[in-house]
C-alpha cells in the first residue's frame, strides 16, 4: 500500500499564516481605513453633505477625476507603444530605456513634481517656448495632466509587457502568410489578447492619479475653483484642525478608490479567463 506523504510546507500551517495575514491587514490598512470613516461620522448627515458637496470640494474632484482620466488614456495609448517597442524591438540602449520607464516608482514625487515644473514653467526650458505661442503649462490643469501622465506610464507598460511577451507568433505568420494587412493583424489578433491587461494597466494609472499628491501639488497652481486637488484640500481642512470635513471628503476619494479596485479585479480575472481559454484552446 502506497503511503502518501503529505508536501511539506515552508511556511506553517493554514491557520496560523491566516491569522497573521488578517492582523496584518488590520493594523496597516482596514483598522485605518475604518478610523477614517468613523471621523466621518462626527459630522451630521447633513454637514457631511454640505462638506463634500461644497462648490470648492465638487470643483476639486472634477479636477482630480478629469485630469486623472484624460492622463491615463494618454498612457493607455502610448503606454502599449512603449512596451510593442521594447518587447518586439531591438536596438541600442533598449535596457537603459527599459529600466527608465520604473523611474517614476523610483524617484520620490515631490523631486518630480519640482522637476516638471522647473521645466514648464514660463521661464523654464519647455515652458519657454510654449509660452510665446500662447500655451501655459505649469499652473494649469495641463500642467497636472502632464505630471500624472509621469507617474502612470509605469503601470501600463508593465501590465501589458508580460502578456505581450507571452503572445504566440504562430497566428500572426499565418495571418501574414494570408495576405492580412498588418493593421488588421494588429486589431482582430493582437489587441484582443492586449485589451484586458491595458483596462487593468488604465485603471491603476487612473486609481493612482486621484490620489496622487506630491508630484502634482508644485505644479498645479493650487488656486481654489480652478486648480486646486482634493488631496491638497484635505491637506487645507487639516491645517485648519477640520478634522472631520477632511475625513469626509477622504471618504469619497475612498469609496471611488474601492470601485476603482472592483473594476480591477473584474478586469484582471477576465484577463485571466481570457489567457486560460486562449492557452487551451
Amino acid at each position: 500500500m502506497t503511503r502518501i506523504r503529505k508536501k511539506e510546507r515552508i511556511f506553517p500551517g493554514f491557520s496560523i499564516t491566516l491569522g497573521f495575514t488578517i492582523l496584518y491587514l488590520s493594523l496597516i490598512v482596514l483598522i485605518p481605513l475604518a478610523a477614517l470613516a468613523i471621523k466621518s461620522a462626527d459630522l451630521s448627515a447633513a454637514q457631511w453633505w454640505k462638506t463634500v458637496s461644497d462648490p470648492r470640494v465638487v470643483a476639486s474632484y472634477r479636477l482630480s477625476l478629469t485630469t486623472a482620466f484624460v492622463a491615463a488614456a494618454v498612457n493607455f495609448v502610448f503606454g502599449l507603444l512603449l512596451a510593442w517597442v521594447l518587447v518586439r524591438y531591438e536596438f541600442p540602449g533598449k535596457r537603459i530605456i527599459d529600466g527608465l520607464v520604473d523611474l517614476p516608482f523610483a524617484l520620490p514625487t515631490a523631486v518630480a513634481g519640482i522637476a516638471l515644473t522647473t521645466i514648464y514653467a514660463p521661464k523654464g526650458w519647455i515652458g519657454s517656448l510654449l509660452e510665446p505661442l500662447g500655451i501655459k503649462v505649469a499652473y494649469t490643469p495641463i500642467g497636472i495632466t502632464i505630471a500624472l501622465i509621469f507617474i502612470g506610464i509605469p503601470f501600463v507598460v508593465r501590465t501589458v509587457q508580460p502578456v505581450l511577451q507571452d503572445l504566440e507568433a504562430d497566428m500572426e505568420e499565418a495571418a501574414v502568410m494570408l495576405g492580412s494587412y498588418r493593421l488588421r493583424i494588429f486589431f482582430k489578433i493582437i489587441l484582443p489578447d492586449l485589451l484586458p491587461p491595458l483596462l487593468t494597466g488604465f485603471a491603476l494609472a487612473f486609481a493612482r492619479g486621484i490620489g496622487e499628491y506630491g508630484s502634482v501639488v508644485f505644479i498645479s497652481g493650487n488656486m481654489p475653483l480652478k486648480t486646486e486637488i482634493a488631496p491638497l484640500l484635505i491637506i487645507t481642512k487639516l491645517e485648519q484642525f477640520q478634522y472631520a470635513q477632511a475625513a469626509a471628503i477622504a471618504v469619497v476619494l475612498l469609496l471611488i478608490s474601492f470601485a476603482l479596485l472592483l473594476v480591477i479585479n473584474i478586469l484582471q480575472r477576465w484577463s485571466n479567463r481570457r489567457l486560460r481559454a486562449v492557452k487551451g484552446g
